[in-house]
């Protein structure tokens, strides 16, 4: 069953388009991220333009985000005082994300630097998560427990200045980078279409040193937030927001994400790294593949200007 998207000017099986919703909704849930890493670029293979697929991509991850962020909060998985400190640097990153994609679709760039955005980034951050990842795993199988944070192994993050202490993630760190952190996740979700969780949740872990099962449930609320002023803001600036296209994926991606979330409850925090490391790990490989591959129109044709 085809269905016709006005703003993307394509058809597409809407049965399709649900199941990629449903299993990214999925994933979203299960690892607390907005699961735009793997919608973009889902959307692009399917023949969607990037600049369409970016900003519908960002309705989509707020009802997903939405949904397993409500999960979790009721679990009581959120750090409160964390996510509202994340999320005062991420709107602003949102705006500043937003402005910039305006400018460099104007000059006809947008397309090319979200293609090498994707293919240095995915594969970057999946590698390292990667590696991480199996030594903990083998740590685990020889009994060789190491505490993520122990006497000893804080960072240069941890000496500087205006600390705040999160009681209920049990960490004492500065609001400093935490308020980078949160600017750099809005600006990256509003350019590339990504909720931003595959780089939040390593970096809340790894810099910061806050327990996974607090992470998970504190990015999802982050994203949250950030996807819906950027959707919002696509919708008014670029006008490039599918309605129709946002529809479909949202209804999958709310009841896949419920699914995710239950099912993350059941499994080790290594292991759910691992699985996260090498989703983002292959969806970088796939889009460095389309990137240097012969594509299948050697040209096109669009109208440039008013």
């Amino acid at each position: 069953m085809q269905i016709y998207l006005p703003i993307a000017d394509l058809a597409i099986n809407i049965f399709l388009l649900f199941a990629m919703g449903l299993a990214v909704g999925f994933i979203s849930g299960m690892f607390g991220v907005g699961g735009g890493f793997l919608m973009t670029p889902f959307l692009v293979f399917l023949g969607i333009s990037p600049g369409v697929a970016v900003a519908t991509v960002a309705s989509h991850i707020t009802a997903s985000s939405f949904s397993g962020a409500l999960s979790h909060w009721r679990r009581r998985a959120v750090d409160v005082a964390m996510a509202f400190l994340l999320l005062s640097g991420g709107l602003v990153g949102t705006a500043s994300g937003v402005w910039l994609f305006t400018k460099l679709r104007a000059i006809g760039q947008l397309d090319l630097l979200i293609g090498f955005s994707y293919v240095i980034m995915l594969t970057a951050v999946g590698g390292l998560m990667l590696v991480e990842s199996v030594r903990a795993i083998i740590r685990v199988r020889r009994q060789q427990f190491s505490p993520l944070r122990r006497s000893g192994a804080h960072t240069w993050v941890h000496a500087l200045p205006l600390k705040i202490r999160f009681r209920h993630s049990k960490i004492y760190v500065s609001v400093i980078p935490v308020w980078g952190i949160g600017y750099v996740i809005g600006l990256v979700g509003a350019v590339m279409g990504i909720g931003g969780g595959f780089l939040l949740v390593p970096m809340l872990i790894y810099f910061l040193r806050m327990p996974t099962a607090t992470v998970i449930g504190t990015a999802a609320v982050l994203t949250t937030a950030t996807m819906a002023v950027a959707s919002v803001m696509h919708a008014l600036t670029n006008h490039l927001v599918d309605a129709v296209l946002a529809l479909v994926l949202m209804v999958g991606g709310v009841i896949g994400a419920q699914f995710g979330a239950r099912a993350a409850q059941n499994m080790p925090p290594e292991r759910l790294r691992l699985l996260l490391a090498l989703l983002i790990l292959a969806v970088g490989l796939r889009f460095g593949y389309e990137l240097i591959s012969r594509p299948a129109n050697l040209y096109s044709i669009r109208a440039v200007g008013s």
